[in-house]
């Protein structure tokens, strides 16, 4: 468990995953403050209706204005498939891209200046700091400098360069425009959130309008790297930021949302009666031999008690014992008797956060050393599910040779033939490549027959098969061939281009249905 000390706070710190990255849970105790995100009279209907359920699920002025300013100064984490993942952080950065504005610069020199170790840390850091601040205009922090955490006291001199950027580039406005973008996702997300915060409540027994005076809020973030999910506990505010893989309500992280809030809920119980379940101590010895379980969890065993408990929830909930013996094998060596007692737990009927203190005293200390005695732990962590868009690599331009070609193809099919036989020519002369030499003779050839000239085309056809053409331009020209043949009434010719064209390993389809047929029935010019 790392701990850190500040001058007004203690900050402990938790880990979940989303896929197979690990992300950071900070409970921080700090005075308590509000995140609001907005004032009623600022708020649209679909954010005044998530107000009055319980402020569950929103999405941040603050959090928006500050993802923008570090997208057009420099981050580019997860930009590989950003138009499928995100249209709207696509869109934010092309219209900042055409634009010249004097703040950028600053901005771009600080990420620079600032940028972590660890490239995945960026974006965690400015979650942090992006909470930690009031909304627009002024962005102060709202609370002592003192107490701010560690990561977001690492970005001081941050807040005027955004000042600075919110004025020159009208984010307020931007933010207006940008609504219906948040209000579609927020409301794809809204009903898996519902459905997991109201199953986790009823299997606890929990009141849904909130629990022992904390808050649970998951914020929607549009423009930061995809796969995401950040959870942060500052005073008695839990707060979630969830980046979606994709526009797809398939790719939404609701297991993830569903596990944070259970942290949420089972973590001031642990803390409440840290006595009774440090009297169980003994049992996290046995998570020591674990080589895959961070040292937070060895360090402290009331954290964790806190995991532990939730993987056996979750468990329990999805009837899925395999999820109990995963958990043991990493190194949640609680999880098991934890899952055992919580069959008690559901025979009766008192909620979790008064039966709690009963459930861990119902540990069996000497049956648990005979369970974990030899535990068979993981050597590396589990594969893991991670939701990612699978996108492909935009192919390099073309350069050289190689563009000379493409321009000279572009202006074949432009029927630009004067523009694509020089550029075939050149490409002649540019290398000695025999592969790319038959590119360039094909596309001579094919010119030559729409010039009327078969006889300089069947020449450069067989001059293509005398060289080294990949399957497609050798194939091609062996169908080209048949027709010049078909076309000279040498029927016996023809066919045997067409069989020739067949047997090449690797030809279109095209190709092949365009021989097969040149073989049934020979080929005339409509």
């Amino acid at each position: 468990m790392r701990r850190i000390r500040t001058p007004e706070a203690s900050c402990k710190a938790l880990s979940i995953y989303w896929g197979n990255k690990e992300v950071l849970v900070g409970r921080v105790l700090i005075p308590l403050f509000a995140l609001a995100l907005a004032t009623p009279a600022q708020q649209k209907p679909a954010q005044a209706k998530r107000a009055e359920a319980g402020n569950q699920l929103d999405a941040s002025e603050a959090m928006f204005d500050v993802m923008t300013a570090i997208n057009v100064a420099g981050f580019d984490q997860g930009t590989e498939c950003v138009e499928k993942t995100s249209p709207l952080r696509a869109q934010i950065r092309n219209y900042f891209r055409a634009q010249k504005l004097k703040s950028v610069e600053p901005l771009e020199r600080f990420l620079r200046e600032h940028r972590p170790d660890k490239k995945a840390d960026e974006l965690t850091q400015y979650v942090s700091y992006a909470l930690s601040i009031h909304p627009p205009p002024d962005f102060s922090y709202r609370y002592p400098v003192e107490a701010l955490p560690p990561d977001v006291a690492a970005l001081d001199g941050f807040t005027p360069l955004l000042v600075a950027f919110y004025r020159e580039a009208r984010l307020d406005e931007l933010w207006k425009r940008v609504q219906p973008a948040y209000e579609q996702a927020l409301g794809q997300l809204q009903p898996g959130v519902a459905r997991a915060v109201l199953q986790v409540n009823a299997y606890l027994r929990n009141d849904t309008a909130g629990y022992l005076g904390r808050r649970f809020v998951v914020y929607l973030d549009l423009l930061g790297a995809p796969n995401q999910v950040q959870i942060r506990n500052y005073g008695d505010d839990f707060y979630v930021v969830v980046t979606p893989a994709s526009p797809d309500p398939a790719d939404l992280p609701i297991e993830e949302i569903r596990h944070a809030y259970l942290l949420y809920l089972i973590d001031p119980l642990s803390l409440k009666y840290s006595s009774i379940v440090k009297s169980k101590h003994a049992v996290g010895d046995y998570a020591l031999g674990s080589p895959i379980l961070e040292q937070q969890y060895k360090s402290d065993f009331i954290l964790l008690t806190t995991v532990c408990m939730v993987k056996a929830i979750e468990a329990r909930i999805d009837k899925n014992p395999a999820l109990i013996e995963q958990a043991l094998r990493e190194g949640y060596v609680l999880t098991p008797a934890l899952a055992e007692l919580l069959a008690v737990y559901e025979s009766q009927e008192t909620a979790m956060r008064l039966f709690f203190p009963e459930l861990i005293k119902g540990i069996d200390m000497a049956r648990e050393e005979k369970r974990l005695d030899h535990i068979d732990f993981y050597e590396q962590p589990p594969a893991r599910r991670v939701r990612r868009i699978t996108c492909e690599a935009a192919p390099p331009a073309p350069t050289g040779v190689a563009k000379t070609l493409e321009e000279a193809e572009q202006a074949y099919l432009r029927r630009d033939l004067p523009q694509a036989k020089q550029g075939y020519l050149a490409a002649l002369q540019q290398t000695a490549d025999p592969s790319l030499h038959a590119k360039a003779y094909y596309g001579l050839a094919r010119i030559a027959v729409l010039e009327r000239d078969p006889e300089l085309g069947d020449r450069l056809f067989r001059k293509v098969l005398e060289l080294q053409p990949d399957p497609a331009t050798r194939s091609w020209s062996l169908l080209y061939l048949a027709r010049l043949a078909d076309s000279q009434s040498d029927r016996e010719q023809a066919q045997e281009f067409y069989k020739q064209a067949l047997a090449v390993e690797g030809a279109p389809d095209t190709v092949r249905q365009a021989a097969e047929k040149g073989l049934k029935e020979a080929f005339t010019k409509k």
